[in-house]
Formats: structure tokens, sequence, C-alpha cells
């Protein structure tokens, strides 16, 4: 899953892709270095950020979105807006991404169902835009966010969405610390027993950053890492490095 970033705050990109042309170009490089979809945000939600309108949000990214589904690429629609989810679904959008897991905007779940999209559920403890918060999760970290996230996925359901169109993901770097996020990682096969197709985002985050060496050659190994320990899929911004991982790791299997 290739990340593009049409906003200007992004803590990774953001200012890059404002452009519509320039994003679209981005997005089709990443397909040709192996992204098999694509996922459009127009809103950051790194901590302390500020939160803008869905009517802006959609301005962002809307012709973005219509022009890539109208190429064939899967599109993923990074929102914590219903509003936002209902018009990329009108215009091709195959994938909602919303961080909150339906928590930030009450109709989500309900938009979502209507839409007929895959959603990503991702655990987040502290809604988007607050400050960087970390939580004491008890003994069992890992059990703890299943349990979470799995109330989250309830909660969807309930409103409609099909238990065939929901995805996981443990939300690293949201509320979590950097040990924590890696002990994510070393547990990830307990996310995978859960029963839904797991999405994993370590790229380019503060605990990769704080690792010796490339951030993207770094973001690549994890996410090689996941892939073969069979997360769904890695929502990356360098497609190439991580292809090239996923490769090397394969062949290394073999």
């Amino acid at each position: 899953m290739g990340i593009l970033n049409v906003t200007p705050d992004s803590f990774s990109d953001g200012g890059r892709y404002t452009d519509v042309a320039a994003a679209l170009r981005h997005a089709r490089a990443m397909v040709a270095a192996g992204a098999d979809l694509i996922d459009v945000g127009g809103e950051s939600t790194r901590p302390n950020s500020t939160r803008i309108s869905a009517d802006e949000e959609w301005a962002r990214i809307c012709t973005i979105v219509e022009s890539l589904a109208t190429d064939g690429v899967i599109v993923s629609v990074d929102t914590l807006h219903a509003s936002t989810a209902r018009e990329a679904a009108r215009v091709g959008a195959a994938i909602i991404n919303d961080v909150s897991g339906g928590r930030w905007d009450p109709e989500m779940n309900a938009a979502v169902a209507e839409s007929g999209c895959a959603y990503v559920v991702q655990h987040y403890r502290a809604l988007p835009g607050m400050p960087g918060e970390h939580f004491d999760y008890g003994d069992d970290l890992v059990g703890t966010l299943i349990e979470r996230v799995g109330s989250q996925v309830h909660d969807a359901i309930d409103a409609g969405v099909t238990a065939d169109k929901i995805v996981v993901d443990p939300g690293l770097g949201f509320s979590l610390t950097g040990d924590q996020c890696w002990q994510i990682l070393r547990e990830l096969p307990r996310f995978l027993q859960g029963g839904y197709p797991v999405l994993v985002g370590a790229s380019r985050k503060r605990f990769v950053k704080a690792l010796d060496g490339d951030v993207d050659a770094n973001s690549a190994d994890i996410a090689a890492y996941c892939a073969a320990a069979g997360a769904w899929a890695v929502r990356v911004h360098d497609v190439a490095a991580t292809v090239a991982a996923i490769t090397r790791k394969e062949t290394d299997v073999d």
C-alpha cells in the first residue's frame, strides 16, 4: 500500500504532493514500482496536528481519488470523516482507512456499511489531533489491543459492515511508545490469528527513525518481516525499497 499524503503538514512528506499533477505522478510512480493499492490522505493525523473540515479535506483529494480510480488503481482513502468516505466511495474508492477505527465520527461505520467499501479499523487510544500521549495497557499489551480493536470491529458490524470487508490495524506509533511498537511487531502473529486481515504501517514512524541507518531501508525491512509473517498489506512511503526488501526475504526463505 503506497502512501500518498496530499497535506501540507504530514510528519514525513507534508507539502510535497499538494499539487494535483504532482500527486498523480507520484501515485502512478508507486504503482509502477509495485504498489498494489494507493492510500490517499488529505488530513494529517500526527499528534498536535490541526484538524480541518471534511469539505477542505475532500477538496484536496477529490480529483486525485477519482482520477486514480478511473485509471483502475485500487484506492484507499485515509479519513476520519464520514462525508469524505461517502464521496470517495461515490467516485470509485475501494477502501476506507479510518485511523480512529470509527471513534472520531459517529456516522463513519454506517457510511462505510452503505458504501460497500472495505474498511480498515485501526486501534487508537487518543483521538487524532490530541497530544501524542502514551497509555498503560496493562500486563498484556497485545491482548489489550486485540480486545479494544475487537470492540471497534463489533461496532462496525453492528452498523452493517460485513465481516468480510474488515481489515484491522494495530496502529503503530499512535498512543504507543517505541518499545510498545516493537513488542507489537514481535507478537504480530497474535493479531493474525484474530480472523481478520491485518494492515501494518511502520514506515517512517518515530520508533523507526530512532534506529541507526537509513529510515526507508529500515522501514522496508520491517515491512518485509510483516509481509513474511502474513500481513494483508504494509503501508509504506518507499514502494521500490519495500518491494526489493520483500523479494530479498522471499529469496532467503526459498
